[in-house]
């Protein structure tokens, strides 16, 4: 018996966990808003006027 390959699929699939990879990738580089200190901002912007 010979076996089958659905080359498309394969390629396909592969396809997509590589963008999901690339996608994941590209969340983690975005800095986290949340750890910046806005006073710290606001005074340093202050100081500039």
């Amino acid at each position: 018996m010979s076996v089958t390959r659905l080359k498309r699929k394969d390629r396909k699939n592969k396809a997509r966990a590589n963008n999901r990879i690339e996608r994941i990738k590209q969340l983690t580089k975005l800095p986290v808003v949340a750890k910046v200190d806005l006073e710290e901002l606001k005074a340093k912007f202050a100081k500039a006027e």
